[in-house]
């Protein structure tokens, strides 16, 4: 009795209050004032992207940073730790190369800045983890990290055959996971830092005859967008991240490439690839490239059909020979 009493009281309840109706109009409203919010700061991010392009954000002062440049022994990575020591930083040298790398250190210190020398090769965890309880040792608190190892140079992409995908994983992507796996918890602890990767532009579109290189490219900006995400996630605002694409063939101090395009392309050296590494990072940009247009033209090539993006990399696929 009692129960057949509650359910009609029930069928009368819902005859004047509808409960069910109300509630799926108030999840249709909470919805539509979702999508409305994503659209307007979506519009307003775009507006905030273009005014960006005219009126950049500030620089940084990395002047108190410690800064581990990995590969510091040539090319890009030697100047980027020449140019961060010039800017006040501390500069924590690593590269297998010990001749070049301990040549990099006595250069900074000839021009009274700090640096250190750590010759270690990377693609060995053992190695990763001694450099690590080193570093932590000696210097303490690693700020900022860059890492410079899996560039190829542009007479390796034409003239040497393509490495070992066993090899080329290890450089370019298991020792970065590595260094992050050390460096990044007390970076997350301390809500400061900024881990800088640099790829080639392989990571935005494939290399002729270089698919291990490619595919490793792809995979290091898998993993920079999954550490903004992380970062994102855990809320942690204060530690940076700079995916850097290069194109190989810009950056050149040879003479001995010459280029069948070479007034659309031109060439830049390592010092000025460095210097607009550097305005980037201090900006806390997420993504560049060098030259800078070729991160648009790869953000395009992803959204257009796939016939249309081989006739663009077509276009501009750059003949090279040997002078």
């Amino acid at each position: 009795m009692a129960l057949a009493t509650l359910e009609t009281l029930r069928k009368t309840m819902n005859l004047f209050f509808p409960i069910n109706m109300l509630l799926r109009v108030y999840s249709f409203f909470v919805l539509l004032a979702d999508i409305v919010w994503v659209f307007v700061n979506g519009i307003y991010c775009i507006f905030q992207a273009v005014y960006e392009v005219f009126k950049p954000p500030p620089l940084k002062s990395v002047s108190k940073e410690t800064a581990l440049i990995i590969g510091a022994g040539r090319g890009v990575g030697r100047d980027l730790a020449i140019q961060l020591a010039y800017l006040g930083a501390t500069v924590l040298c690593v590269d297998k190369n010990e001749n070049a790398n301990n040549k990099t250190v006595a250069y900074i210190k000839r021009k009274g800045c700090l640096a250190f020398s750590y010759n270690y090769d990377i693609t060995k965890k053992n190695n990763v983890t001694n450099l690590a309880k080193q570093l932590k040792e000696e210097i303490g608190f690693i700020s900022m990290i860059f890492y410079c190892c899996g560039i190829p140079s542009p007479r390796s992409l034409v003239d040497q055959p393509p490495q070992d995908i066993h090899e080329t994983l290890d450089l370019t992507l298991t020792s970065y996971f590595w260094l992050i796996d050390h460096f990044v918890p007390e970076m997350k602890k301390r809500n400061h830092g900024h881990i800088v990767a640099l790829t080639s532009v392989a990571g935005l579109s494939y290399l002729k005859d270089q698919m291990p290189l490619s595919v490793a490219q792809f995979a290091v900006q898998g993993l920079a967008e999954s550490l903004m995400e992380d970062l994102r996630v855990n809320k942690i605002d204060g530690v940076h991240v700079t995916l850097m694409h290069i194109y190989p063939f810009i950056v050149s101090d040879s003479s001995e490439l010459t280029f069948k395009i070479s007034s659309y392309f031109g060439t830049i050296t390592p010092e000025k690839a460095a210097t607009s590494i550097l305005d980037s990072v201090r900006r806390n940009y997420p993504e560049a490239s060098i030259p800078k247009y070729l991160l648009f033209l790869g953000h395009i090539l992803r959204i257009l059909p796939r016939r249309a993006t081989v006739l663009i990399r077509d276009l501009l696929d750059t003949g090279v020979d040997f002078a």
